[in-house]
């Protein structure tokens, strides 16, 4: 098949589980099915894992891939890729997918590949940069809770509940028709504290917690966001624009590949 007949292929990053009764509990690599419909519906793209990849690998996969997207996850990015001891040792996290995606985030924004980062995604972006988070949002003195209501149905849990402000001159800005703020949903205890060198913070809470960013310098498509799009984008204008617009740079990719592939076929051989 060739680079131009086929769907764009979208790298999501796999989490590492334990499933199963505590004393039979095996390892998974999972991928959440809404951030993948999301991709499949919202985007028009193929979703792609990885499984068991590591950073010295990811240079070579991207290649294979005309973009990422970094998901939400119930475990958190280490603190110590940003100079910290872990505050509270109940909540999950995954070094795994740590030394996996903070190199992603380097090294896709280095080549000009389309990122998209959700929740821990927007984390990850932060932290493989140079910034830093606030571990317990929710315990700091001028902050909202931020966290969704664990007990009550996932409809109720990914409902809006606070107001964004948005840049005027961002690519979320155009991506929202030029409204001046949005609401959006709220699932998340851990957020940025320092703002890592090249971002630009072009989203707000009501609180002052930076809620999505774009990266200064991008040779393409790079936002992230805190808050979760991927749920039911097609019922969300926003969410709809933000993965269209995904899309479409992960078909600008394509034909670039695409491009280069019969560049390369027509050049002729020497001896």
């Amino acid at each position: 098949m060739s680079v131009a007949s086929a769907t764009p292929l979208v790298w999501m990053p796999a989490d590492h589980r334990l499933l199963g009764e505590t004393v039979h509990a095996q390892p998974y690599l999972i991928l959440g099915d809404k951030y993948a419909r999301a991709v499949k519906v919202g985007a028009q793209a193929q979703p792609v894992m990885f499984p068991l990849a590591d950073a010295s690998e990811v240079a070579r996969l991207l290649a294979l891939v005309d973009g990422v997207v970094l998901t939400g996850s119930p475990s958190n990015v280490h603190p110590r890729h940003f100079g910290e001891p872990v505050a509270d040792p109940s909540l999950p996290l995954d070094e795994a997918r740590d030394e996996v995606t903070l190199a992603v985030v380097r090294q896709a924004l280095a080549e000009g590949v389309p990122l998209l980062g959700i929740c821990r995604g927007f984390q990850e972006i932060n932290v493989a940069l140079g910034g830093s988070l606030h571990q317990a949002v929710h315990a700091l003195p001028g902050y909202l809770d931020h966290r969704e209501p664990k007990s009550a149905p996932l409809d109720e849990q990914y409902a809006p509940r606070h107001e964004v402000t948005l840049q005027p001159d961002s690519l979320l800005h155009r991506l929202a028709r030029g409204a001046p703020s949005v609401r959006v949903n709220s699932l998340h205890g851990q957020g940025i504290r320092r703002l890592a060198p090249g971002l630009r913070a072009v989203a707000h809470a009501p609180d002052g917690l930076i809620e999505a960013v774009e990266f200064e310098q991008a040779r393409a498509f790079a936002l992230a966001v805190q808050w979760h799009p991927e749920w039911r984008c097609w019922e969300d204008a926003l969410s709809s624009a933000i993965f269209e617009a995904f899309g479409q740079a992960l078909r600008q990719r394509r034909a670039r590949r695409e491009a280069e592939a019969r560049a390369f076929a027509a050049a002729p051989e020497f001896p």
